[in-house]
């Protein structure tokens, strides 16, 4: 799904090839997912943006708009696959958009496009609204442009942490976490919180910040909320800064090895060699270094953690492994490792060497092969 910093990049293109000129013509498909579910259709958007001049481009978060030089104005979430496409040019940076074929990324009018509009240019510019999964929602805001931000939905979602740094403080994020007894996962995610953060970026701060991402959010500690207000700052200027182009990201964010959840040949350490890990949170899958991010506080009860596999290791982060005496009594901090068992293994031993010795179960030696095998399996 696109997050804060895909959404910047769209903004970026629209503020570069759409703000300013006056769209001479525009079409849109009637979908009831798109655009009926937040009341509106495909020939009252199609209508709004005929004849209209492109006053700004904006965005909060997950959502983004542009506003017209009369209203109502657009106000747009991709979903999961929803983008703005550009004739000639590549705006497209999703996992979902790498994956498709050139041919399809150069067809004009692209796949799966719910509107598109052309402006008045020689030559002119033609833009695209796509959505291959339908989860995106196009709506038409009847306000004045400056105010945009004042009307829903904009207005029920907190402060986006990269645009809006006079209201998203650290005072801000500490009082939001005491007053909620919610894993800090769950609470990143939530828009009413903060706007902009999806799966991987709050993976990612958590991981900066050295947070275990089933930790309740009122049992941090302030300098662990200190960690965790800088982490985000952090990671979402820097993604937004880099228009969401995942190559430009550094080389030691776990976004560059996150995605391999059950690939063959997925990496499963970081290049400094912590180990990776999944846990599910609030119903998403959240990949984390167990080795980092430490359990400071209170986390949900019974939480698991789905290690990734690596061949030839006898025990994996997160899972419940049989250890030998050896590696319990070093758990337990024994003083000598090589003391006697107890009684009560010395008995059981006892018993055990006793079933051995019955007669029916004497070794017999196949004197062909030199291998000892029990004379009851030879019956």
């Amino acid at each position: 799904m696109p997050e804060i910093a895909e959404v910047a990049r769209i903004v970026h293109f629209l503020r570069l090839h759409l703000v300013g000129k006056k769209i001479k013509d525009a079409s849109a498909i009637d979908d009831g997912n798109v655009f009926g579910k937040v009341g509106t259709t495909g020939a009252a958007v199609e209508a709004a943006l005929k004849g209209k001049k492109v006053v700004s481009a904006g965005s909060q978060g997950k959502y983004f708009w542009i506003t017209l030089d009369k209203p109502p104005h657009l106000v747009m979430h991709f979903g999961m696959t929803g983008w703005v496409h550009i004739k000639g040019e590549k705006t497209a940076y999703t996992n979902f958009y790498k994956k498709l074929k050139e041919s399809d990324l150069a067809q004009w009018p692209p796949k799966f496009w719910k509107f598109r509009l052309t402006t008045d240019d020689k030559p002119p510019v033609e833009v695209a609204f796509t959505d291959a999964r339908r989860f995106g929602r196009v709506r038409l805001v009847d306000c004045s442009g400056v105010d945009i931000r004042k009307y829903s939905p904009l207005v029920e979602n907190g402060p986006d942490p990269v645009i809006d740094t006079d209201r998203f403080t650290e005072d801000y994020l500490r009082s939001k976490m005491k007053n909620r007894h919610v894993p800090v996962k769950a609470l990143l995610l939530d828009q009413v919180m903060i706007s902009g953060i999806g799966n991987w970026v709050a993976d990612e701060t958590l991981y900066h910040a050295k947070l275990h991402p089933e930790q309740y959010s009122d049992s941090l500690s302030d300098a662990e909320i200190k960690k965790l207000y800088e982490a985000i700052r952090y990671v979402c200027q820097t993604a937004v800064d880099k228009l969401g182009d995942s190559d430009e990201f550094p080389g030691h964010w776990l976004f560059n090895y996150r995605w391999g959840k059950g690939d063959k040949g997925a990496a499963t350490k970081l290049p400094n060699g912590v180990k990776l890990s999944f846990i599910t949170v609030g119903g998403r899958t959240s990949c984390f270094a167990p080795g980092v991010q430490k359990k400071t506080g209170q986390v949900v009860p019974g939480a698991k953690a789905e290690p990734l596999k690596v061949e030839g290791e006898e025990e994996k982060e997160g899972m419940t492994v049989k250890k030998s005496r050896r590696q319990k009594m070093e758990a337990k901090g024994a003083a000598d490792l090589d003391q006697p068992p107890t009684k009560k293994k010395r008995m059981i031993k006892v018993r055990k060497e006793e079933e051995y010795n019955k007669p029916d179960l004497q070794p017999h030696v196949d004197l062909s092969s030199g291998r000892r095998r029990s004379a009851r399996l030879q019956m």
